[in-house]
């Protein structure tokens, strides 16, 4: 099965231009217009990749991406943004984010950067085994 991206925009022409650019690239993709949305979905725990925007009502991506990693979860965040900031690269790294990508975004740079994270993503933590089971 194709890895799933998440896609995480308030903006619907973004979300449906990126959803379509990665199955472009065979790749399986769920949008979202909220962080919200997407941690209180399924994909949240099965998304192999997600492409967020910085800027969005609600939680932000930066937000977003420092749940995830609070949570120990090791899916790659690829933030997005528009705005003009000198320190939003870092911001974006301390908070768990793969990288900041400017807008617009170059589809096949977006590409790459996509399966280069899918490849050199960390095996996910496996649950503890059940009492029972332990030897």
């Amino acid at each position: 099965m194709a890895p799933l991206i998440a896609i995480i925009d308030d903006d619907v022409g973004i979300r449906n231009a990126l959803r379509a650019l990665m199955r472009s690239a065979s790749y399986r993709a769920e949008t979202f217009p909220s962080a919200e949305e997407f941690v209180a979905s399924e994909a949240a725990t099965l998304s192999d990749c997600v492409i967020t925007d910085v800027a969005m009502q609600g939680m932000s991506g930066l937000e977003l991406a420092a749940l995830l990693k609070s949570r120990g979860w090791t899916v790659p965040v690829i933030l997005i943004s528009a705005l003009i900031d000198e320190d939003l690269e870092l911001k974006a790294i301390f908070n768990g984010a793969r990288c900041l990508l400017r807008k617009p975004v170059e589809s096949n740079a977006l590409i790459s950067l996509v399966e280069e994270s899918i490849a050199s993503r960390p095996p996910a933590p496996r649950p503890p085994a059940p009492a029972d089971q332990r030897l």
